[in-house]
C-alpha cells in the first residue's frame, strides 16, 4: 500500500523527495530519544502545494489507512515524531524567512527554518526569537511549536506558544488553514459552517469555554505547564478572543502540519553580564537558586558535578575554565549557577547586579558558595552557554554500557519546592543505584535528570518503565507534572490519569475534530473520542537496545565510535562556520551525518549477525569473495545504501572530537570499506591513491618530466574519464631534495640521526615529512626549516617514511596496520633520542596520533609535533621585532581537521605572530571541500565546490593576506577563489609568512 502511495504521489506531480530505500527510512526511524520505529516512508515536500497534494492523495479510498507524522530537526526526546507509516520532513525545504517588520517586531518564516538561523536573519534589525533551547542550532521553528518549546530565562520571556502571532497550517484532508486571536463572535460565526474548520471553532467553542472552570481548577501556575492542546490559552476571558493557534502548539503533529508562522519578536538586550558562582555540591546550588531568582536575575540555570567532570575532559574545558572558579583548595566545585542579568540600558543592569556581588564577596563560604566569576563580554557568556548546551551530549560520554538517558528528564515543580523534589528524586535513583547527571532552569523548576540505564539490557529497559512510573506520582506530589518541557511522546499514557476523565474527554473531542480517524501521529497526546480502536503509545514502545543487543559483544566493542551514538544530534549543526558535518552541510541529507551513518551501521552489523557474519574479524584484504555476496544477496542493496553514506564523507574527522560522545566516523567508515571490498570489486582509482607514498617519491625525483607526463590534455583527460580524478596538483619544482640541498641542510635516516654527537643533538629539530607538503608544496617544508634555523637550531630532513593517512581512508586496513607499526618503529627511536619532531600536515600529524594508537602493534612512544606546537614553545628564541605592526593584517584559516583536533591551535599561532610582530585574526569556517582525495574525485567535484562556497569563498575573497594551514585547503582556494587581475591573491602557509618576517628581522 505505501509502495502504491509513493508511486502515485510521484505521478501526481509531487515536487519533493520520496524515500523509500531502508537507509532513508532508517534515518527517521530514531531521534534523541531512546525509542526506534521503522516508518515505511518518508517525503520531504519542497512548498505547501506539495503537501495539500500529499495529504488529499491520502484521503483516496485505497489510502484511508496511511498515517502521517510531521518532522523537523529530530530533536525530541520522547519520540514525538516516530511512527511506523509516513514521515512528513519539513526540515530540507520549508527553510525560508518570509518576512522581517523591523518596525513591528515580527517575523514570518515557513517551520524548517532552524531557530539559530532565524535569529541570524533579524538580528541586524536589533530583535530575537526569545526562546531558547540548548539544540537551537539544529531544533526547526515548526519542532519549537508542536512541542510549545522553551528554555532558558523563560520566566522573562516564555514558550513558544506565548510568541505565536498567526500561523498556517494544513489538516488531514489538504485544507489550509490561517489561525491567530480572534474575536468571540467571529469564531462563533465561523463555527457554522460545514467545512473541517468550522468543526474545529465548533470545538474549541465547546471545550474551551464551556469547560473553563474545570480547566482553570486543573491547570497549576507553572511556567512550564505543557498540557499538549492548550485549552487554558485558547480562550482568552479577558479580550474575549479565541486562537486555535493555541491548541496547535504543543500538539506534537497530532492536529495539522504547521508550515508557516508569525512570531513575535523581542529586542535584543545591549547589555548583558553573566554571573558563574561555584557550589562546593549540588545541593547548594539548588537551595541557593530561589535567592539568586528574587536577585531580578533574568534567567539561573544550573549544572551538576557529573556534567563538570565530563566537560573538564571534553574540547570545550579548554575555553570555559577561565571563566569559572574552581574554588579553594579542599573545596572543590561540585556544582554551579550561572545567574544572567539583561537590560538595555548599563545603569538599570549594574544596579541590579551590584546587590548579587555584594552578597557574593560577603559570602565567605555562606550557602556553600566557593567562588565566583563575571562574565562580561559577549564571548565568554556564548562560551559558557556553548557547555551548558552540550550538557546533553556530555551525558553521553559516560564510559560503561549504562549511559545517562532522557525519559524522566524535564519534570516540572515550583521553583520554592526544586530543591526537596530533587532530594527524593535522588533517593528514588539510588534505591535503584544508579548514576545520573543533572543539569537545567532552576528559575522554572524545572531540571534535567537523566539516570544511566544500559537499553541493551533487558532488566534495565525494564527499570525505565519502573522509574517512569515512580517519577509520575512523584511529580504529582509536588504539584508539578512530568513533561515540563520536551512534549509527552511515548509518555502520553499518563495523560487520562494527569488530566482526569472530565478534561482528558475534552483533548479526545479536540483530537476528534482534527483528525477522526486517528491519522495524524497517532498514539501521541491523546486519542480520538468515539474512535473504538485508538490506543496511547507507551513508555514500553521497541527501543534502539532492543535492536543493539542483537548485534554480538565483540561486534559492538569493535564498532564502537559508532554503537555510541545517543541521537542527540549536534551534527546537524546548520552553521556553515562549524566544522562538524561537511557533507550533511552541503547535501542537507541526514544519512550524510555522523548520526546518520552511525545508524546504518547499527543496523549492518546488526543484518550480518542476523546471517552469522562476524564484522569484527578482518576479512582478508582486498580479495573479493564471491561466497561471501552469496550470504549477503538478501541485504546487498542496503550494503550499497551504506556504502553511498560512506563515500560521501570527506573523512575531516571533526565529528571525533567536536560530537559529544565522539562518534568517529572515519574509524568506522574504514572498517566498513574494508569488509565492503572483500564482497565487491574495488575501482581502480582505490590501488592508485593505496600505492601514493610509493610512486609519489619515485616521481619527484624528475617533477619536471614528471608534470609533463601527467599535466598534458590526454593524461587529464584518461585520468578524469579513466580513474575519475579530476584538477590533481603538480610536483614540486625544484623538489624539496633540490631546495634542501641549495640549503646546505642535512637530510637523514634514523640511523644517521643514532650518530649524531650530543652537541648536534642539542641544536637538532627533526622533521618529519608527509606525502603531500614534501612532494607538492616543498617551499611550505623549506619555509619551515628557514624558520626552525633562524631560531638557533638545525633542521634535519628524515628520509621520507611514509604516513598511510590514505590507506585507513581507503580502508586498506591491513597495509594500514603493517606501515603503522613501520613508522611507528622508526619515529620511536627518534623519540628515545629526545630530539623534537615537527610535521607540517594537520591531518597526517593527527593520523600518528589518533589511528596509529588503535593499529600499530607497537606502542607509539614519539609525539610528533605540529608547527605551531613547537614554536610555541620557542618565542624566547625569537629576535626583537623591528617596525612592529608594519606587516598588513593577516587573516588565518585552519584545517578543519586541525581546528578540532588541536582546538589551541588558533591561540598558538596568534601567540607565535604577537611574538614576530605580526597581526593575525582566525577566520571561523567549515570545512573547504577539499579534504585529501575528496574534492579531486569527480563524482564530488559538485559538493566540494558547493562547500567551499558554503564557507571560505567569502571570508578568503575578503582577505588581503591568508594564512592557510591546510594542504589541501591551500589546494581547494587555488583552484575555486577567482583571482583579481589588478591584486592577485598569495596564499600561504603561516611559515611561509613567518620565515620572511624572521629572515628580515
Amino acid at each position: 500500500m505505501y509502495r502504491r502511495y509513493s508511486y502515485a504521489l510521484s505521478v501526481a506531480g509531487f515536487a519533493g523527495d520520496i524515500e523509500d530505500c531502508y537507509a532513508g527510512r532508517l534515518i527517521a526511524a530514531t531521534d534523541n530519544s531512546v525509542y526506534q520505529q521503522l516508518p515505511q516512508l518518508v517525503i520531504y515536500p519542497r512548498h505547501s502545494a506539495d503537501l495539500q497534494l500529499a495529504l488529499q492523495l491520502g484521503q483516496e479510498q485505497e489510502y484511508q489507512e496511511l498515517t502521517f507524522s510531521p518532522r523537523g530537526g529530530g530533536t525530541g526526546t520522547n519520540g514525538q515524531s516516530l511512527s511506523q507509516g509516513i514521515i512528513v520532513d519539513l526540515s530540507r525545504y520549508f527553510r525560508q524567512v518570509l518576512e522581517i517588520a523591523p518596525e513591528e517586531g515580527w517575523v514570518r518564516c515557513q517551520t524548517g527554518v532552524v531557530k539559530d538561523a532565524l535569529n541570524d536573519a533579524v538580528r541586524p534589525d536589533g530583535w530575537f526569537f526569545a526562546p531558547d533551547l540548548s539544540t537551537s542550532n539544529r531544533a526547526t521553528i515548526g519542532g519549537m511549536i508542536n512541542t510549545d518549546a522553551s528554555g532558558q530565562g523563560s520566566l522573562v520571556y516564555g514558550k513558544t506558544s506565548d510568541h505565536i502571532l498567526a500561523l498556517q497550517a494544513v489538516l488531514i484532508n489538504g485544507e489550509m488553514i490561517e489561525t491567530g486571536p480572534m474575536p468571540l463572535a467571529e469564531a462563533e460565526q465561523r463555527a457554522r459552517g460545514e467545512s473541517l474548520e468550522a468543526a474545529l471553532y465548533r470545538q474549541a467553542l465547546a471545550t474551551c469555554v464551556t469547560h473553563r472552570q474545570a480547566i482553570e481548577a486543573k491547570f497549576p501556575p507553572l511556567n512550564r505547564f505543557l498540557t499538549g492542546y492548550d485549552l487554558k490559552h485558547c480562550y482568552d476571558p479577558v479580550l474575549e478572543t479565541l486562537d486555535l493557534s493555541r491548541l496547535l502548539a504543543g500538539s506534537e503533529g497530532t492536529l495539522a502540519f504547521i508550515t508557516e508562522a508569525k512570531l513575535n519578536l523581542t529586542e535584543i538586550p545591549r547589555h548583558k553580564v553573566l554571573v558563574n558562582i561555584s557550589y562546593r555540591d549540588f545541593d547548594a546550588a539548588l537551595r541557593h537558586a530561589p535567592v539568586l531568582v528574587k536577585a531580578q536575575a533574568t534567567s539561573v540555570e544550573t549544572i551538576d558535578s557529573t556534567v563538570l567532570d565530563l566537560a573538564r575532559n571534553d574540547i570545550i574545558w579548554h575555553q570555559v575554565r577561565e571563566h569559572l572558579s574552581e574554588g579553594q583548595a579542599g573545596q572543590p566545585m561540585d556544582g554551579i549557577n550561572m545567574v544572567e542579568y539583561t537590560a538595555v540600558d548599563a545603569d538599570t543592569l549594574e544596579a541590579k547586579l551590584a546587590p548579587l556581588l555584594a552578597e557574593l564577596e560577603a559570602a565567605d563560604g555562606a550557602h556553600g558558595v566557593v567562588g565566583y566569576k563575571v562574565c562580561r563580554d559577549a564571548t565568554s557568556i556564548q562560551t559558557i552557554y556553548a557547555m551548558r548546551k552540550k550538557s546533553v551530549g556530555l551525558l553521553g560520554a559516560v564510559k560503561g554500557e549504562r549511559k545517562p538517558i532522557a525519559f524522566a528528564e524535564d519534570t516540572a515543580v515550583p521553583p520554592e519546592a526544586l530543591a526537596d523534589f530533587i532530594v527524593e528524586f535522588r533517593q528514588l535513583l539510588d534505591q535503584h543505584h544508579l548514576k545520573y547527571g543533572m543539569f537545567g532552569h532552576v528559575d522554572a523548576g524545572v531540571l534535567h535528570v537523566r539516570p544511566a540505564l544500559d537499553m541493551k539490557d533487558e532488566a534495565d529497559e525494564q527499570l525505565l518503565r519502573t522509574i517512569s512510573d515512580q517519577v509520575a506520582a512523584l511529580t504529582a506530589k509536588y504539584g508539578g507534572l512530568m513533561w515540563g518541557e520536551h512534549g509527552k511522546g511515548y509518555r502520553s499514557e499518563y495523560a487520562p490519569t494527569f488530566f482526569g476523565a472530565e478534561l482528558y474527554t475534552e483533548l479526545q473531542k479536540i483530537k476528534a475534530a482534527f483528525d477522526p480517524e486517528n491519522r495524524l501521529n497517532p498514539g501521541k497526546l491523546a486519542t480520538p473520542y468515539g474512535h473504538p480502536n485508538a490506543t496511547l503509545v507507551s513508555v514500553d514502545a521497541r527501543k534502539r537496545g532492543y535492536f543493539d543487543r542483537q548485534i554480538p559483544v565483540q561486534v559492538r566493542e569493535h564498532y564502537a565510535e559508532a554503537m555510541n551514538c545517543n541521537g542527540n544530534g549536534l551534527c546537524f549543526n546548520y552553521d556553515t562556520a562549524s566544522p562538524m558535518c561537511p557533507s550533511y552541510k552541503a547535501t542537507g541529507d541526514r544519512r550524510f551525518s555522523p548520526k546518520g551513518r552511525a545508524t546504518l551501521i547499527r543496523e549492518w552489523l546488526r543484518l550480518n549477525s542476523d546471517v552469522g557474519l562476524d564484522v569484527s574479524q578482518a576479512p582478508k584484504e582486498g580479495r573479493f569473495n564471491p561466497f561471501m555476496e552469496v550470504r549477503q544477496r538478501h541485504s546487498r542493496d542496503f550494503n550499497h545504501q551504506v556504502k553511498d553514506s560512506m563515500d560521501a564523507c570527506l573523512a575531516c574527522k571533526a565529528c571525533a572530537n567536536q560530537c559529544p560522545v565522539k562518534v568517529d566516523v572515519p574509524s568506522f567508515r574504514a572498517k566498513f570499506l574494508q569488509w565492503y571490498y572483500s564482497l565487491y570489486r574495488r575501482p581502480q582509482r582505490d590501488y592508485l591513491v593505496a600505492n601514493v607514498e610509493q610512486l609519489t617519491p619515485l616521481m619527484a625525483r624528475f617533477p619536471r618530466v614528471s608534470n609533463a607526463l601527467t599535466h598534458n590534455p590526454i593524461s587529464q583527460w584518461l585520468m578524469a574519464k579513466g580513474l575519475g580524478y579530476v584538477d590533481t596538483p603538480k610536483l614540486s619544482v625544484p623538489s624539496l631534495q633540490q631546495r634542501w640541498q641549495q640549503r646546505q641542510w642535512p637530510q637523514v635516516t634514523v640511523a644517521e640521526l643514532q650518530q649524531l654527537s650530543a652537541a648536534a643533538r642539542e641544536k637538532a629539530v627533526v622533521i618529519v615529512q608527509d606525502p603531500f607538503t614534501s612532494f607538492y608544496q616543498a617551499d611550505v617544508v623549506e619555509a619551515l626549516g628557514q624558520v626552525i634555523s633562524q631560531l638557533g637550531y638545525q633542521p634535519y630532513l628524515l628520509q621520507f617514511i611514509g604516513n598511510g593517512k590514505a590507506l585507513h581512508v581507503k580502508g586498506f586496513l591491513a597495509r594500514f596496520r603493517k606501515l603503522a607499526t613501520q613508522v611507528t618503529a622508526r619515529l620511536n627511536q627518534v623519540a628515545a633520542l629526545e630530539l623534537p619532531m615537527v610535521g607540517v600536515d594537520a591531518a597526517t600529524v593527527l593520523c600518528m596520533r589518533d589511528e596509529y594508537k588503535d593499529f600499530s602493534d607497537l606502542p607509539v612512544q614519539f609525539n610528533v609535533a605540529l608547527p605551531q606546537e613547537w614554536l610555541a614553545t620557542q618565542l624566547q628564541h625569537f629576535p626583537e621585532m623591528q617596525g612592529a605592526g608594519e606587516t598588513p593584517a593577516s587573516d588565518l584559516f585552519l584545517h578543519c581537521t586541525e581546528q578540532t583536533a588541536v582546538p589551541t591551535s588558533a591561540n598558538l599561532w596568534q601567540q607565535i605572530f604577537d611574538r614576530a610582530a605580526i597581526a593575525v585574526k582566525p577566520v571561523a569556517t567549515g570545512c573547504c571541500g577539499m579534504a585529501g582525495t575528496y574534492g579531486h574525485e569527480r563524482e564530488h567535484l559538485a559538493t566540494s565546490t558547493k562547500l567551499y562556497a558554503m564557507s571560505w569563498q567569502q571570508p578568503m575573497q575578503a582577505s588581503a593576506q591568508p594564512l592557510v594551514t591546510g594542504f589541501s585547503c591551500r589546494c581547494q582556494v587555488k583552484r575555486l577563489q577567482p583571482q583579481q587581475k589588478e591584486k592577485p591573491q598569495q596564499v600561504q602557509h603561516p611559515l611561509q609568512l613567518l620565515a620572511k618576517q624572521l629572515t628580515s628581522a
